[in-house]
């Protein structure tokens, strides 16, 4: 049986980890550097790392802090933000990413994903997905969630598995920072129309929550961030309550 996974994100704004709500009211959490050693060391399963301005400063990820946190760490490290090219995604892989998140240069270019895919191959793209929930119907949202797109997540989600991505990391919007669960309701939805990992975020606030994402959920991942990194919960306490749930988890 595969393991589900336990994932910590560094958001990343000016060098420092920022956590939100509703992708609003960002706050400092502390040193990347720190936290991803941290996190690697009590038994994360891997690390997201996102760059949540580049997209709209124009600019290229922070390779310096890429390179940084790459060397403190020894899990798979997935690093997304303002990647554009396949020369964008050369100088990642080369300053110590094992994978690259994709979000709305995916949206504008769709054929980036193919020819990703076709380089490094499917297992270094993961294709993030910012959705909100509106009127009942899960509208993509590119930018840090600051613009609506045409796409429906279902959709988008089937066309980015068929252009080659390995997995896709969705966010709920309406989730995000609340702590009151994940959109699981969405997420089983999702496993059950594309055959690429998916998983989980916004929304994490208890151990429970993680339960109920991978049982009800079907997500294959969950991804969290303000909960890890204000030590609300610790991931050996949380990967033991899992296992004590019947969830297969890398201890």
């Amino acid at each position: 049986m595969l393991t589900k996974r336990i994932i910590p994100c560094l958001d990343i704004k000016n060098g420092r980890t920022v956590k939100g709500v509703n992708f609003l009211d960002l706050k400092d959490a502390g040193d990347p550097v720190e936290l991803a050693k941290k996190y690697a060391q009590t038994g994360a399963d891997e690390l997201v790392f996102l760059d949540i301005s580049a997209t709209e400063e124009r600019r290229a990820t922070l390779i310096d802090l890429v390179r940084k946190v790459a060397a403190a760490i020894n899990i798979p490290f997935t690093v997304g933000g303002g990647i554009a090219s396949v020369a964008d995604v050369d100088v990642l892989l080369r300053n110590g990413a094992d994978k690259i998140s994709i979000n709305s240069s995916a949206v504008k270019n769709p054929n980036l994903i193919n020819e990703i895919a076709a380089k490094y191959g499917s297992q270094c793209v993961v294709v993030a997905i910012d959705a909100k929930q509106i009127d009942g119907d899960w509208i993509v949202h590119l930018v840090g969630g600051k613009v609506p797109t045409e796409w429906n997540l279902f959709d988008w989600a089937k066309e980015v598995e068929q252009r080659g991505a390995g997995e896709i990391l969705f966010t709920s919007m309406n989730n995000d920072g609340t702590k009151n669960g994940f959109a699981n309701e969405a997420l089983a939805k999702l496993s059950e129309i594309v055959n690429i990992p998916i998983i989980a975020s916004g929304g994490a606030g208890t151990m429970e929550h993680f339960a109920e994402t991978f049982s009800n959920g079907k997500a294959d991942a969950a991804l969290a961030a303000s909960v890890f990194h204000y030590q609300e919960i610790e991931i050996p306490a949380l990967k033991q309550f899992l296992k004590n749930q019947n969830i297969a988890v890398r201890m």
